[in-house]
């Protein structure tokens, strides 16, 4: 046990340190930090610290969508009220402490099976591999840090329960599959296909006709643990289905007591979230047809999420490895593992669910490189397998017993080592920043001070969680809500001139507004595109009197009458989301009566270019022919229509240079010279409203206010 706890420590301490090379490296650099803290590098992360701190402030306004129900915030205001650190700290370290739990029930597998050493190993690969450490390094604040620690507890756990046969390992599931669902509600696809094993050779004992209690005890206890019920009746009926077991009382009606548990199953929802999981990630769709009279088809974010992009074999074999020689010998090694050991089949679910970041050719497309972490602690399995193997057969050729002690040590040590060389090596290339900047942060702090608690900022939804977050207001989309329906009106109001954007944002307010108040919404599951759930552009289409919403949208450029108005607007414009552009029009850029996409505009931005007396080369076959006022773009060439200079002066005062070239001209030509940027584009973004204010500061004074201009974000409020 000493032994034990004396690597499970080693290991654990490893991976916390290693964790810390990004603080030592950032430690002086002021434009990650606010308020001489930190700032997280996740999203998520100030959605669940939102959630965090109107807990410990005990109270959060109605509609606001604040995750206080969530485990991350109530474990993290918990922590803030029992240890002497400061909110900030507790939320940026939290994820180092947390993830490196993944050590101890790794480092138990392997002394589950006598072989310490290899679980040893195993854990100090785990901790740090590539795709691991990337979801769980030093401020990012969020739900991975425990979301693979879980199953890999519940790995452990299993093998222990069909090893061994004892009831206590029974108790052990069923606390695990709760707590886990507690953490990570999206955790149930895991464990329906953890329970699908267990079944499946509870099926093959019976027809073997060998003794299957046992094992049947186990299903009935992981199929009750995963029932939609609250998690404290589930805690309550775990512990009296262990007590009933341990005494033998249900020993005649284990079949009785499992078709009970299986109908609780599918009256509570059974298999549909499973079925959802399939259709969102299996079956991706582009195009998602909401409605109930008037059905609208609207652009989903599947495919506009980094973490669900297609990723090569290369890329996935790094991700889970280190390298791909690694890879090679980690998949080896695991092949072995599970043919010597073949209990450890139950590694199948979250080697399926990490293998599904890559996809199977021909038969299931890519999820994405969400999923590698899935496969990270089963691969470091096999590579600690191969090490442990290769090491022990190398000692063994060595007579002399003394020496091969050392000889196995040795070799345990060197290839251990040369296991985790890479993935050292690229946390010390890995610098990514902090998500908001100090300046950023400084922008939507000092908008705290501005707009009021219920006000609503309208920004793309990359940027909603950190506006909650420093802001302390209302947005309308965010990381958490973000799906086609509500998207499509913020892309609009984005892509569309001011006076169309100042109408739909007030529409789009109002309506969202009372979409609360007269529909029973339930914050703890919110789902913004599910079925049952009529978009507000819909509600807009009918409410004003019409059949086609090309129509309605049309009538935007009327003087059409405006809901009244509840609440301040602003808008919410960084630096950031030009690089967005492109992929903020896709959602608006649609027919939502067809669901037929548009010709996307031309927008093209460039930050290496090289220019001469003669040319301006953008890059990519773009040029600008200077002496003759032409773009050209390939073999084409097309008259600018202006040629505008954007500055910001020494005392960050903004200025423009405005120089109309032809009037039939197609293309403007935009250079932000204190940017080093250029942009290409055509008249439709030309006139967009993000252009015109945030590029063009020219924003329509009866429509608009200036409240923040820095050269980092700009707000504007509504005045309407």
């Amino acid at each position: 046990m000493k032994k034990t706890l004396f690597l499970i420590l080693i290991a654990f301490l490893f991976s916390v340190v290693v964790r810390l090379f990004w603080v030592y490296e950032f430690s002086s650099n002021e434009s990650f930090k606010f308020n001489n803290e930190f700032i997280i590098n996740s999203n998520d992360g100030f959605f669940y610290a939102e959630g965090a701190r109107d807990i410990l402030n005990g109270y959060h306004q109605e509609y606001d969508l604040s995750p206080v129900y969530s485990a991350p915030s109530k474990l993290t205001a918990f922590l803030v009220k029992i240890l002497p650190f400061s909110f900030e700290s507790i939320i940026f370290y939290m994820s180092i402490f947390f993830s490196s739990l993944i050590v101890i029930p790794l480092i138990l597998l392997g002394k589950t099976f006598n072989k310490i050493e290899f679980g040893f190993i195993s854990a100090l690969i785990a901790s740090i591999t590539w795709s691991y450490y990337n979801r769980t390094m030093v401020g990012y604040y969020d739900t991975d840090m425990l979301t693979i620690v879980f199953p890999t507890f519940l790995l452990w756990s299993l093998v222990l329960a069909l090893k061994t046969k004892e009831n206590k390992y029974l108790l052990f599931t069923g606390f695990e599959i709760i707590t886990y669902r507690w953490w990570y509600p999206q955790s149930y696809a895991l464990e329906f296909a953890f329970f699908l094993l267990i079944f499946l050779y509870v099926v093959y004992l019976i027809i073997k006709k060998e003794d299957y209690k046992y094992e049947l005890k186990l299903i009935i206890m992981m199929l009750f643990s995963m029932v939609y019920l609250d998690t404290l009746l589930r805690v309550i009926v775990v512990i009296l289905l262990y007590l009933g077991f341990k005494k033998e009382i249900f020993k005649n009606y284990l079949f009785y007591l499992f078709s009970l548990v299986l109908l609780v199953f599918i009256l509570t929802g059974g298999v549909i979230p499973i079925l959802e999981k399939l259709e969102n990630y299996l079956f991706q769709k582009h195009i998602l047809s909401m409605g109930d009279d008037l059905t609208l088809h609207f652009y989903t974010t599947m495919q506009t999420i980094k973490e669900t992009a297609k990723i090569s074999f290369e890329e996935f074999a790094i991700r889970v490895s280190g390298h791909l020689i690694l890879f090679a010998f980690a998949t080896f090694g695991l092949v072995l593992f599970v043919y010597k050991y073949r209990i450890m089949i139950l590694v199948l679910p979250l080697l399926g669910l990490g293998i599904l970041s890559y996809g199977i050719p021909y038969l299931m497309p890519s999820g994405g490189l969400r999923f590698s972490i899935y496969a990270v602690p089963i691969f470091a399995l096999g590579l600690a397998y191969f090490i442990y193997e290769v090491s022990k057969f190398i000692s063994n050729k060595i007579r002399e017993k003394k020496y091969s002690k050392i000889s196995f040590y040795s070799m345990l040590f060197l290839f251990t080592f040369l296991s985790l060389y890479p993935n050292i090596k690229h946390i010390i290339e890995y610098r990514i920043p902090s998500e908001v900047s100090n300046s950023e942060a400084k922008v939507l702090d000092k908008l705290k001070e501005v707009a009021s608690r219920e006000d609503y900022i309208i920004s793309w939804w990359d940027f909603g969680c950190p506006i909650r977050y420093y802001s302390d207001t209302k947005v309308l989309v965010d990381h958490g809500k973000h799906g086609g329906s509500v998207s499509f009106p913020v892309s609009f109001i984005f892509m569309s001139p001011q006076t169309i954007s100042a109408k739909m944002a007030r529409l789009d307010v109002e309506y969202t507004e009372k979409a609360f108040r007269t529909m029973p919404i339930d914050v703890t599951n919110f789902k913004e595109d599910k079925k049952g759930v009529i978009p507000n552009i819909s509600m807009m289409t009918k409410d004003y009197g019409y059949k086609d919403t090309n129509e309605f949208l049309n009538s935007l450029t009327s003087n059409i009458k405006l809901p009244k108005k509840t609440r301040d607007i602003y808008f919410y414009l960084p630096y950031k989301m030009l690089n967005l552009y492109s992929t903020i029009e896709l959602f608006s850029n649609l027919d939502l009566m067809t669901g037929q996409k548009g010709k996307l505009n031309f927008f093209y931005e460039s930050t290496k270019f090289k220019e001469n007396k003669n040319f301006i080369n953008l890059g990519e076959n773009v040029k600008v022919i200077k002496n003759k006022a032409l773009l050209q773009i390939g073999k084409y060439t097309f008259p600018i229509k202006r040629f505008i200079t954007t500055v910001y002066t020494k005392d960050k005062k903004f200025k423009k240079k405005v120089s109309n070239i032809f009037e039939d001209g197609k293309y403007t030509v935009i250079y932000m010279s204190s940017y080093k940027k250029y942009l290409v584009i055509e008249e439709k973004v030309y006139n967009s409203l993000f252009i015109q204010h945030f590029v063009l500061e020219n924003y329509n004074k009866k429509l608009f206010e200036s409240i923040i201009m820095t050269p980092i974000a700009k707000v504007f409020k509504l005045r309407i």
